[in-house]
């Protein structure tokens, strides 16, 4: 994995899905349910992701 994007996930991605699952917890009654589509959502992209670039 090249330098920029390791730099990237650090950066913005780590942090973002950190404060969404923070957000989420907050409201108890569909917390979950948020947490588990963002779950998803996560899957879904990085399998693109792979998929695009041919796991380069």
């Amino acid at each position: 994995m090249p330098f920029a994007s390791i730099v990237f996930w650090a950066v913005f991605v780590v942090p973002l899905v950190i404060f969404l699952v923070w957000l989420m917890r907050q409201d108890k009654k569909k917390g979950i349910t948020g947490l588990v589509v963002m779950a998803v959502l996560i899957i879904v992209a990085v399998a693109y992701m792979y998929l695009m670039t041919h796991g380069e």
